[in-house]
Order: structure tokens, then C-alpha cells, then sequence
């Protein structure tokens, strides 16, 4: 379900909210579904369940979950349809592109990589 890489410079709560957004996002964790208890997803991954609650608290904030008291935490419904995450998205990829374009990729290269990541 979520791999770590001890590796990256992200920090581990980073990580696990990067993929438990990508389940969710993906439809691979479905609407309304409970996600594991931060007690079962520290276990799990061999690591402080503080971490794992910091990630949740931030994906409850993002509007990605909800915490129900005594039942736990569940996707949501309308995971990442926020406009004004979306707005935000956009202006990450509008940095990352003027980025590119100043390293040499080409139009051609980027065009190529948006059809192959939306196909």
C-alpha cells in the first residue's frame, strides 16, 4: 500500500501523505473508505504513530479525509476537486515548466509527456 524511501529528502510524514493522496486521488482508496488506524499504519511501517497522525491531520486540512471520533478517518468524496487546490496545482506545474524550458526541454518534450501522462 505505501512504501517509505529512508532516501528521500522528504520527511516521512511527507512520503505517506504523497501516497495515501495518490490512493485517493486514483480511486484506489474508494470514497468514503476507512482508512488503517494510525496505530495499524505505524505498525505497518515500523515507525512513530505521530508521524502517521501528522499526516492525516494534514490531509484532513487539504480536505482529502475526514475523522469521524471513535471510527476513524475515511477518503472523501470529492478528493482533489477543490478549485482552489487546483488553482495551486496549476501554478506548481507553470513553475516547473518555466524551469524546464530554462534547462533546454522542448515544447515537443513537453507536449510528449503531458499526452503520455494523460492517456
Amino acid at each position: 500500500m505505501i512504501s517509505l524511501n529512508y532516501r528521500d529528502s522528504r520527511p516521512i510524514y511527507e512520503q505517506i501523505k504523497d501516497e495515501l493522496k495518490k490512493l485517493i486521488v486514483t480511486g484506489a482508496l474508494a470514497a468514503e473508505e476507512r482508512l488503517p488506524s494510525v496505530r495499524t499504519l505505524a505498525t505497518q511501517l515500523s515507525i512513530n504513530p505521530n508521524t502517521i497522525q501528522r499526516a492525516y491531520n494534514e490531509l484532513e486540512g487539504e480536505g482529502y479525509i475526514f475523522s469521524i471520533p471513535g471510527k476513524g478517518s475515511f477518503a472523501t468524496a470529492n478528493a482533489g476537486t477543490d478549485d482552489t487546490k487546483k488553482r495551486q496545482l496549476l501554478e506548481k506545474i507553470r513553475e516547473l515548466l518555466a524551469e524546464l524550458r530554462y534547462l533546454g526541454t522542448t515544447q515537443e518534450e513537453l507536449l510528449a509527456l503531458v499526452k503520455e501522462e494523460t492517456e
